[in-house]
């Protein structure tokens, strides 16, 4: 192939970064290649929200339209913006590897809070045009204030240099491909498990012409397959909700130990609270269909579960139920007590590391006043704790939610992490000591037990359709007089909970997260 390419791009700075990139990448396989730049609607009309241009080709038209009239032969696109069906006689030839596709929250340094849920000060102003940021940021923080945000990223990231916002939200891949210092700011990320991303979010298309043969096989030496078929399933998802990129859905898929696991959240307006549904599956066959039929309107939900801790009216979980009209029956089934009511200060001397494994040995050891270094770094297993411990004005080093459920795989990696140092262990009397026996032997281990648990007696039965387990103690207090009423499912926090049912022969359900946003997505997948 002997012809110079014509690579047409929009103009501004993360769309001509795309698009070098991409021609870097044919340089790379020996074709020539320039940049042609055209503005499309969406560069126009910046007064318009975001929200009603994207997905409707206010991005993609012009270029498209450059392809069909032979002006360029190649059009670079971020993935998430396009519609889901190709016009007639243009293709995808090539999908990029994926950048990070979660997202970054930009806080003014005046405006944080690490107490607060995102680290935003109460009643703080977000900007932001999309409607599946906005919904899954009211469901965590409904107190925020939501204010469009347009323009690209080095013009929103101006707005808030300017102060007409508290924090913006953006694509973590769109600023790290700028490479644009963000030091003024305080930074949260937002992992793609927890505040899911738009379809494609992170992903380069390179589209063709149809009847472009000889193109297509040149570039199939660019096309990243994996990539291909994980983002086919979000973008399947977004086809059969037959929603464009203003429709308040997130939906990401990634490929782990040889299953597909797929996030998905969907509400129905952008300040409606949002439905969360996680799915594991050997297969993408027919996974999209699976997943949009647990949003069917005409599904049936339980009436009542039962679970076995206290929920406020505010939290997560009673607001993913209320949503549908599940009653919750909300009690635990076990007290904790102090074991101490005075910590020694030489206990924390040369501390490396505080790990806590639960939220009530957070709360027991702060209890205490303790005199913490600010050298020493604190782990958690999960969003949970982490909640727990921002409470008390910290953040975690390192939070295992990456791991999922598997509280093995989360002491394996903070044992990676941890090695040589000094771990305290704050916790439960007798408590499980999964993290510590993963340790290696070049790490001192200090154990100290802050609280002790009591089950109660004589638990009376719960009736609701669906039983969510938190504990094993919780377990143990509950079948000690009662047995499971037929049709009754069951939900356990973590694998823990769940091996009390493996010995009773019981089947359940595991959520991937031990928190409360994971019960609420096992409880809308039942």
């Amino acid at each position: 192939m002997d012809r110079k390419v014509i690579i047409g791009t929009r103009g501004s700075e993360l769309a001509l970064w795309q698009a070098n990139f991409v021609k870097d990448r044919l340089a790379e396989i020996g074709l020539d290649a320039e940049l042609k730049i055209i503005k499309t609607q969406g560069d126009k009309f910046l007064n318009l929200r975001l929200d009603k241009l994207e997905g409707k080709g206010f991005f993609t038209k012009e270029l498209e339209e450059g392809l069909l009239d032979n002006t360029i032969d190649i059009a670079v696109h971020s993935h998430k913006d396009l519609p889901t069906q190709n016009p007639p006689g243009l293709i995808i030839a090539a999908t990029s590897e994926r950048e990070d596709p979660g997202e970054l929250l930009l806080i003014l340094k005046d405006c944080v809070d690490v107490k607060q849920k995102l680290s935003i000060k109460f009643a703080g102003m977000v900007g932001t045009s999309s409607n599946r940021r906005k919904s899954q940021l009211l469901a965590l923080r409904p107190d925020l204030e939501i204010e469009d945000l347009r323009g690209n990223v080095p013009t929103r990231i101006e707005k808030l240099r300017d102060e007409d916002y508290d924090a913006i939200i953006l694509a973590k891949a769109g600023v790290q491909r700028l490479g644009i210092d963000l030091s003024e700011f305080y930074i949260e990320e937002l992992e793609p498990i927890e505040f899911i991303p738009a379809p494609a979010q992170g992903v380069l298309a390179v589209q063709i012409r149809e009847n472009d043969t000889v193109l297509y096989e040149k570039l199939q030496a660019i096309h990243n397959e994996e990539v291909a078929e994980v983002i086919a399933v979000e973008r399947k998802v977004l086809n059969l909700f037959n929603g464009g990129c203003h429709m308040p859905l997130g939906c990401y898929c990634r490929k782990e130990g040889g299953k597909y696991q797929v996030w998905t959240a969907k509400a129905t307006e952008e300040d409606s609270f949002p439905d969360r549904l996680y799915l594991e599956s050997d297969t993408t066959h027919g996974l999209a269909e699976r997943i949009v039929a647990r949003f069917s309107p005409d599904r049936t939900f339980p009436l009542k579960v039962f679970i076995t801790r206290d929920i406020s009216e505010s939290s997560y979980f009673r607001k993913a139920m209320d949503n549908h009209g599940i009653e919750v029956e909300a009690r635990s089934l076990i007290r904790t007590f102090p074991i101490i009511n005075k910590l020694d200060p030489y206990i924390l001397r040369d501390i490396d590391w505080i790990f806590f494994s639960s939220k009530n040995a957070i709360e027991y050891f702060f209890r205490l006043d303790p005199q913490v270094s600010k050298k020493t770094k604190f782990g958690v297993l999960g969003r949970a704790s982490e909640e727990t411990l921002r409470y008390f004005g910290r953040i975690p080093d390192f939070n295992g939610e990456e791991e999922g459920i598997d509280t093995t795989e989360i002491a394996k990696e903070f044992a990676a992490i941890a090695s040589g140092t000094t771990v305290l262990f704050p916790g439960a009397k007798g408590s499980l000591r999964t993290i510590q026996q993963t340790l290696s032997v070049q790490t001192k281990i200090i154990d100290l037990p802050v609280y002790e648990t009591v089950t109660e007696d004589e638990v009376e039965q719960s009736h609701a359709d669906v039983l969510i387990f938190t504990s094993p103690s919780n377990v143990e207090a509950y079948f000690a007089g009662n047995l499971l009423a037929p049709g009754q499912k069951v939900v356990c926090i973590g694998r823990s909970t769940g091996k009390k049912f493996d010995e009773m022969g019981v089947k359940y359900t595991l959520p991937y997260s031990p928190d409360e946003i994971g019960l609420a997505e096992a409880v809308f997948g039942l």
